[in-house]
């Protein structure tokens, strides 16, 4: 049998997001297709938070259209997912979490389970599943973050500042899970601050700044020589403004 039709790629046309009269996101346009790592970077304020969620469809853009391939808008909800910086644990175990998110998507009881203690298996939080959730560490509960949206076996996975506030180690197993989310089919799209970690992830880049996309480009590319006077700045670490 033949899976789900893909629901890339992604169009995304100038698409733009204001709050109280100030545009945040402007104008921005591109597409995102199967197969290659995307990384979004940029200052502080450039609003790489707001495109994911704009993306995720989290919020609706102020003007501008966000186009999934081939379903509409319902339809394509329920197969991409977003881990955020700080991710939210419910006051129950971390197995309970599992099954929450799994509920809430209409999986049935027995599949519920099954995809919960598969999904801790592989997360390497099986020893871990009967505690209470929020009394893990940082990189446990990114570890369960990314469990839950792995068990709604997404195809596109958002990714908000993964690793911002782990430690080396943490960070370390991280991207390794995320790697593997790459390994496994899933089109990875993911915001970090962290020059070393993009340059370790990245297949391509998409520069924000002032909420305007500055630069799309292979990471190689980006990398070895940014086209603009605002990326070399960004790379050189100088503040932007």
């Amino acid at each position: 049998m033949h899976g789900p039709a893909s629901i890339l790629p992604l169009r995304v046309a100038d698409v733009s997001y204001s709050v109280r009269g100030k545009t945040l996101v402007d104008r921005v346009s591109f597409t995102l297709e199967r197969g290659r790592r995307t990384i979004v970077l940029g200052p502080n304020g450039s609003g790489k938070t707001l495109l994911l969620s704009l993306c995720h469809g989290l919020i609706a853009p102020t003007a501008g259209s966000v186009e999934w391939q081939g379903a509409s808008g319902g339809m394509a909800g329920r197969r991409h997912a977003m881990v955020f910086q700080h991710p939210v644990m419910l006051r129950r175990s971390m197995r309970a979490n599992l099954l929450h998110a799994l509920a809430v998507n209409n999986v049935g009881w027995r599949e519920r389970r099954a995809r919960a203690e598969l999904a801790l298996d592989r997360f390497g939080l099986g020893p871990l599943a009967g505690r209470p959730a929020r009394t893990g560490s940082g990189g446990e509960k990114q570890r369960l973050a990314l469990a839950r949206a792995w068990a709604l076996k997404p195809e596109v996975l958002f990714l908000d500042e993964p690793t911002s506030a782990l430690d080396p180690s943490a960070t370390r197993v991280i991207e390794e899970l995320i790697q593997s989310f790459d390994a496994e089919g899933v089109k990875v799209v993911m915001t970090t601050h962290d020059l070393g970690q993009a340059r370790r992830l990245a297949d391509e880049v998409l520069f924000l700044h002032r909420g305007r996309l500055v630069e799309h480009a292979p990471a190689q590319e980006f990398f070895a020589g940014p086209r603009t006077e605002e990326g070399h700045a960004f790379l050189a670490g100088s503040l932007l403004w």
